[in-house]
């Protein structure tokens, strides 16, 4: 029997509907977005200058977007179990992952098996800020400059030893960089964050670190770690008598963290243009950014267009280093 017109025409519109359903839903979530907490998630243990920034910002854009932020600690695998965490996630915008260096270029290099892809999984929301790392020894060691650190290290080979936040890192990349620079022998010993890496130079279980600024202030202070350089382009604001590298003579070496926000690949356009206009706001809050600068870090924000460059750049600088250094997951 043949299909009478109106019925057809009622299957058709009924079809038609279904079809259009979840795009009108997506459109009106993002509208409406967002309507519960969103969590931050930082691949390293909790204490640092990066996990200080996290908390931070949450606040900021907790104000801003009238949601709870709950920064999670996700550490291990050098930021491979949180960023694969985040990728797994409802593309909603309820999950951000805070990249850097590690997440983005360094571990998918080095660590053949990597379960996400970075340019495919994520997509990336802005830069946020940018800390540096420093060179510094516990005070026990009998050397007082970078010059007298690698002699040192020549004479005793096997004996030294240096922290970091983690295996594929920002600051490990900026140790093999030096070894590879000076000749330096000095043996990597990676931890799950900046707080582990430093206390590990308080305490002796390794003799030589090259973490982020921060952490490493109040020892400094105390006189338990002595510093021999930053390795960025000026001095620091918290520690203005220690040299750069540069300064230190080691010319062109260059070892800074960056913290962006990123979210699972597919979350709606106007979702990730909320979560950019509030990283942007906050980044304009003067007591903020006064806040983190007296604890090192600076505040640096790029839109996520800009971003997308400034990690093409980092892509181009860092993997023929990595190449260079035969750098391969520990």
């Amino acid at each position: 029997m043949p299909i009478r017109p109106a019925l057809h025409r009622r299957r058709f519109i009924a079809s038609t509907l279904l079809a259009l359903t979840p795009v009108t839903w997506t459109i009106a979530q993002a509208a409406d977005w967002p309507t519960k907490p969103i969590h931050l998630i930082f691949p390293y243990e909790a204490g640092g200058a990066g996990d200080l920034l996290t908390r931070e910002l949450g606040e900021a854009m907790r104000d801003d977007l009238k949601v709870a932020f709950v920064t999670e600690n996700k550490p291990g695998g050098g930021t491979v179990i949180g960023a694969t965490y985040v990728a797994r996630q409802p593309a909603d915008g309820y999950t951000i992952l805070i990249n850097g260096p590690a997440t983005n270029v360094i571990m998918p290099a080095i660590q053949p098996k990597v379960p996400y892809d970075p340019n495919k999984d994520f997509a990336l929301i802005g830069l946020w800020a940018v800390v540096g790392n420093m060179i510094s020894v516990n005070s026990a060691v009998p050397v007082k400059t970078v010059a007298e650190l690698v002699a040192y290290s020549k004479k005793n080979p096997g004996k030294l030893f240096y922290s970091s936040p983690g295996a594929g890192t920002g600051p490990h990349l900026g140790a093999e960089l030096f070894k590879q620079m000076t000749g330096a022998d000095i043996t990597h010993v990676p931890y799950k964050g900046a707080a582990g890496a430093t206390l590990a130079l308080v305490s002796g279980d390794v003799q030589v670190s090259f973490v982020n600024i921060p952490p490493q202030v109040p020892h400094v202070k105390s006189g338990k770690i002595r510093p021999l350089a930053v390795s960025m382009a000026a001095r620091s604001t918290q520690l203005p008598d220690v040299p750069t590298a540069a300064e230190a003579g080691l010319p062109g070496y260059i070892s800074e963290s960056w913290f962006g926000l990123s979210v699972p690949a597919g979350t709606p356009a106007d979702v990730r243009s909320k979560l950019e206009a509030s990283m942007l706001k906050a980044a304009k809050n003067a007591d903020l950014r006064a806040k983190l600068a007296a604890n090192g870090v600076e505040v640096r924000p790029l839109p996520a267009a800009e971003f997308a460059t400034y990690v093409a750049a980092e892509e181009q600088r860092l993997l023929p280093l990595i190449k260079k250094l035969n750098l391969q997951m520990q």
